[in-house]
């Protein structure tokens, strides 16, 4: 399994960030790659992008979200990956994002864009357009202020 840690600081509020982030069918406009994301319900989204010149498909779950601090997620088909997004206050008008993403390489062109770090180039230029995109606009083009928690327990 590997993993990729990279942040960038937007010069918006977390609020605007993190809202902004919660509209996931925005993506394809700022993420290398992808071509669609579908929201199917408050919990999933189902993605087509392409990687490693090969299009991919697959249907992520949310297994956690919290309003102005954090999404989590999983995938639940395709290849293996999770991560999370947290969004720390800085100033009033400046926020920082972080991405943590586990991931497991797929085939031999995968595992060696992973070996030359081609992920974190990919996920530190995507957030780089992340915060162009938020910067540009000054608000967000919409909000999901919804909270997610698992519970693998099955407990509330």
């Amino acid at each position: 399994m590997a993993n990729v840690t990279e942040f960038v600081e937007v010069d918006v509020p977390v609020r605007t960030a993190y809202n902004q982030w919660t509209q996931f069918e925005t993506f394809p406009q700022f993420m290398d790659g992808v071509e669609q994301v579908t929201q199917l319900d408050d919990k999933r989204t189902h993605w087509r992008a392409t990687i490693a010149g090969k299009t991919q498909e697959w249907d992520a779950e949310i297994t956690e979200q919290i309003p102005d601090e954090r999404v989590a997620w999983k995938n639940i088909t395709g290849a293996t990956n999770a991560g999370v997004v947290t969004f720390h206050y800085l100033a009033e008008n400046k926020s920082r994002v972080t991405l943590q993403l586990d991931y497991e390489p797929e085939g031999l062109i995968q595992s060696i864009g992973s070996a030359l770090n081609v992920p974190e180039h990919r996920i530190k230029a995507d957030l780089k357009r992340f915060k162009e995109f938020i910067e540009s606009r000054g608000s967000e083009s919409g909000e999901w202020r919804g909270t997610i928690q698992d519970h693998p327990s099955g407990g509330q």
